[in-house]
């Protein structure tokens, strides 16, 4: 009698407790964001009229609005607005965003929430932007490290650093990487009441139950997905499975030994790959003289999932994982994998314990044999996705068996100039050590030098080119010893013949040419100085380009100099320069197309180094730069950017970056980007595939129309 009268009790408060906070929600009004007396931040050209934004970028990059506040959100539940993408071309890529005013941004990131979403050309639809709840257990977010993104993100299908919604004083309304000229329209921002849903329920366990996050597989443990390994027979039930889908798509059936066009005109064959202007178009030959357009894949290795584990500058996550091999097992080779071309990149930021989940998965599918079994059905698969190429950072083991052509890609390893920055810094061309480098390069590439199946090498990658007079502000800030700015000092003398004319034409106040050279503050751009700070700055340009050439004449001659792998930050003088020494122009350009590609009006061949589209509907915590909803939203992404590039006379060939996912606790800097065309476990992404393969198996007819 009791027990009946304590649940209907307990029933009573429940069901008032829920009516009293239907009242709560249903008592408090709607926000109606643009009715708010609150500072619009613009980007692009945008016009308010009543409860509409009209937004066209000006420029290529972002546009849209910060709308600034004091907000209490408590008992709100979403941000909720009809967005319209104006243009019937081009996808409006969303970023929605709430943010504190104490956020911060470095790790751990806390006091921020977005979300990404994906509007196609011409749609019209209503956005729903879902608030979360607290973290009831913030310790387990500040344990993450080295992860661009976190588990939390996938969990939330957002990025979620903890805000707190009563203290908002910002939310953000943009488009990213926008066309020039791009019209799309908010209507109606407003902020809703409701009950907020629940996190899920992995968010709710604390640091005990949480950890260790990441299975014996490299995957993410607190969650299932389509083609997810759960034992090691699963990994050899896929290899059945790939092996229908590899014997269904043979690969395409006009394609020469080298994968060109073999059902179209020959040209003189070299025996190695070459450029041509063709009919208007830009094409590479391959060595027997058929047509050829470079559709490949940027590090083809069984090492793309390796890890940090520890380190000088890293604490331990060792935690993070479920079941690391005991040393003396033969999964435990694998804390000593190395990738020949990132390993510097590790030891740079004293990272020296890690562990190689791809490979060590596919040890366990395919035995001790795996190098020789995963290369051999590299190639197979390559062709069978309709990919031409192995692109640049690949195992040399796998190119060099000439089935597939290949590139590569090496650093100059030299002196640098003091004070530049970026992935590396640029390295004094005019020190000797820039020339024995290349040397030491080439002498160790002699195979591919002499391989017909080499198609070309690229020599560094992203440099930090800044602006017109970058390179040479960092020579007057270099010590008197630096060769580049000796070379300096002695241009200047040159021209100015004495210390005073220069004072004169510089408005500077220097005793002596030594007092010059021995300055390390340097002098502030001006119209007096930008001039000669240019030109010196394109002699600079001029050196490393017409330095590395020669290298190629010398050591290469039949190898096709790539270019640097410009990364959208190389000005026109650079870019300029380096078309008169390179063979081919090289650019990683991550967009959702190349229709508006803009390559300066040079008559030069150009090759796309990287670009991808990843999603977060799978295991990975980060989609990409390029995000998109799904797997079958990438295959068509990928269809689209290649049929764009297909149609750019100049562009010979796009390298989708990269072969198999990274890992899902990130690499050297926390990359763990979901952008591979096979999973961690060496799983094919089928839908993907598909979509690559509809674009692709069309490549030469698409090329060829007119």
């Amino acid at each position: 009698m009791d027990c009946c009268f304590m649940r209907i009790k307990v029933g009573f408060f429940f069901v008032a407790s829920i009516f009293a906070s239907c009242i709560l929600f249903a008592q408090r009004p709607a926000v109606k964001l643009l009715k708010q007396n609150n500072q619009i931040r613009r980007a692009g050209r945008v016009v308010i009229k009543g409860d509409v934004i009209d937004v066209m970028s000006v420029s290529n990059g972002t546009s849209g609005v910060r709308i600034m506040g004091d907000y209490d959100f408590e008992g709100y539940n979403r941000l909720q607005f009809v967005v319209e993408n104006q243009d019937t071309r081009y996808p409006l890529y969303l970023t929605v965003e709430l943010m504190n005013r104490d956020t911060v941004f470095r790790e751990p990131v806390k006091g921020l929430h977005n979300r990404k979403y994906t509007i196609c050309p011409g749609e019209k639809r209503e956005v729903v932007f879902d608030f979360l709840p607290r973290l009831p257990h913030p310790e387990v977010a500040t344990a993450f490290r080295l992860m661009r993104n976190t588990p939390y993100s996938r969990l939330t299908q957002s990025y979620c650093y903890d805000i707190d919604l009563s203290r908002v004083v910002a939310v953000k309304i943009i488009g990213n990487k926008m066309q020039k000229g791009q019209r799309w329209q908010i209507i109606n921002p407003q902020v809703l009441p409701g009950e907020l849903k629940p996190l899920h329920e992995a968010m709710n366990l604390g640091k005990e139950g949480f950890f260790p996050f990441i299975d014996q597989y490299g995957q993410f443990k607190h969650l299932d997905w389509p083609n997810k390994v759960y034992k090691d027979a699963d990994l050899r039930k896929a290899i059945k499975e790939e092996d229908k889908d590899l014997s269904a798509h043979p690969g395409p059936d006009d394609w020469s030994a080298y994968g060109g066009y073999k059902k179209g005109p020959r040209y003189d064959a070299t025996g190695h790959f070459r450029v041509q202007k063709i009919d208007g178009k830009w094409w590479m030959i391959d060595p027997e003289g058929y047509l050829f357009w470079s559709n490949g894949v940027v590090r083809v290795t069984s090492s793309t999932a390796i890890t940090p584990l520890q380190g000088e500058t890293l604490e331990n996550r060792c935690f993070y994982y479920e079941s690391l091999p005991e040393e003396g097992t033969p999964l435990a080779q694998f804390y000593r994998t190395h990738d020949r071309l990132l390993e510097p990149y590790y030891a740079v930021r004293g990272i020296d314990s890690t562990y190689d989940f791809s490979s060590a998965n596919c040890y366990r599918k395919y035995g001790a044999d795996y190098k020789r079994i995963f290369a051999e059905r590299a190639h197979k698969r390559l062709r069978s996705w309709g990919l031409n190429t192995i692109a640049n950072s690949s195992d040399r083991e796998i190119c060099l068996m000439d089935k597939t052509p290949y590139t590569d890609r090496f650093e100059v390893v030299s002196k640098p100039l003091e004070g530049t920055t970026g992935w590396w810094p640029f390295m004094d061309p005019y020190d000797e050590s820039f020339s024995e480098s290349l040397k030491r390069q080439f002498e160790s590439r002699q195979k591919e030098i002499e391989d017909p199946w080499c198609l070309g090498l690229f020599v560094d990658n992203e440099i930090k080119w800044n602006g017109v007079t970058y390179l040479a502000e960092k020579t007057l800030k270099a010590p008197s010893e630096q060769p580049c700015k000796k070379v300096m000092v002695d241009w200047l003398k040159e021209k100015y013949s004495t210390i005073e004319r220069l004072n004169a034409a510089w408005m500077t106040s220097y005793n002596s040419w030594g007092e010059l050279a021995y300055d390390r503050v340097g002098v502030k751009v001006n119209r007096m100085n930008s001039q000669d700070l240019i030109l010196f700055n394109q002699q600079i340009v001029r050196k490393y380009f017409s330095t590395i050439k020669e290298a190629f004449e010398q050591y290469a001659p039949h190898v096709l100099y790539m270019g640097c792998r410009f990364a959208g930050n190389a000005n026109a003088d650079v870019v300029n320069i380096a078309s008169e020494y390179c063979d081919v122009i090289s650019y990683n350009s991550y967009q959702y197309d190349l229709s508006r590609f803009h390559n300066n009006d040079m008559d030069k061949p150009i090759m796309i180094g990287e670009y991808h589209f990843g999603a977060m509907d799978r295991g990975m915590f980060h989609g990409s730069l390029m995000d998109v909803e799904n797997q079958k939203e990438r295959g068509k992404a990928m269809a689209y950017y290649i049929k764009s590039a297909l149609e750019n006379p100049n562009i010979v060939g796009v390298h989708w970056h990269q072969f198999s996912d990274q890992a899902t606790t990130g690499r050297f800097d926390g990359e763990n980007f979901q952008v591979g065309l096979t999973d961690c476990c060496d799983t094919p992404y089928y839908e993907t595939i598909e979509g690559l393969r509809r674009i692709s198996y069309k490549t030469y007819l698409l090329r060829c129309s007119k």
